[in-house]
């Protein structure tokens, strides 16, 4: 009988790519829209907006989803076994979803005069600053965020602190990358506003660099630091 009413009150996959859209249009919304209010001039205030929205995000996903809040996040778990294929699909799905609709809440509420001068939010390269430089930056700043989330949300020895350090960490990759590539570390978050504001400029940096750090990432966290229980 408590067997039973465990399984029932499970999340259905539907409930857990709902809580994943949800996230992501928080991280989307509060963290573009702090670009646009700030005309992307204020780095510590964008910083902070963002790592505060996805600490909250991951925290409210947490015991529902995983909180993966971030496509890169869901391929480097799919790489080291931790959700199935379908379930990943579903994920990303959602969280583009979630980006998507934080993009045009963003483009309908703010004038156009104050979307346009930041792109809407969307992360862009620095002048100089080429696709291959922007790739391999998003790709070291997503290692970081993929090994801090291994370290403190997944693996079973680390401290169960909801999304404090994986906020805090986001928010310190932004203080270093932000005015170098925007400092998405995450796709969803760049297609979005992308997506809304139709800002397409080397938007596959924002896809290729993640990825390539997020699964780089999880599976040197596999072999390096996991015990044998949990591999």
């Amino acid at each position: 009988m408590d067997w039973m009413a465990v399984k029932s009150n499970e999340p259905t996959l539907a409930n857990k790519a709902a809580v994943e859209m949800f996230g992501t249009f928080l991280l989307t919304f509060v963290g573009a829209g702090a670009i646009i209010v700030t005309a992307g001039s204020n780095l510590l205030l964008i910083a902070i907006a963002h790592g505060l929205a996805l600490g909250v995000a991951v925290t409210i996903a947490m015991q529902i989803s995983g909180g993966h809040i971030n496509p890169a996040i869901t391929l480097g778990m799919l790489a080291i076994r931790k959700i199935s294929s379908g379930r990943a699909l579903a994920y990303i799905i959602a969280q583009v979803v979630g980006a998507v609709i934080a993009g045009f809440v963003l483009l309908v509420t703010f004038p156009a005069s104050f979307g346009a001068q930041v792109a809407l939010g969307t992360p862009t390269l620095a002048g100089g600053f080429s696709a291959a430089n922007g790739i391999a930056l998003e790709a070291v700043m997503t290692f970081i965020l993929m090994f801090t989330i291994m370290g403190t949300a997944v693996d079973k020895r680390g401290p169960k602190m909801g999304g404090l350090f994986i906020g805090a960490v986001l928010a310190g990759c932004i203080l270093v990358g932000g005015p170098l590539t925007g400092a998405a570390l995450n796709p969803a978050r760049a297609i979005g506003p992308a997506i809304a504001g139709g800002y397409f400029a080397n938007w596959y940096v924002y896809w290729i660099g993640p990825i390539i750090g997020a699964i780089v990432a999880a599976l040197a966290y596999r072999y390096t630091v996991f015990d044998r229980s949990q591999r």
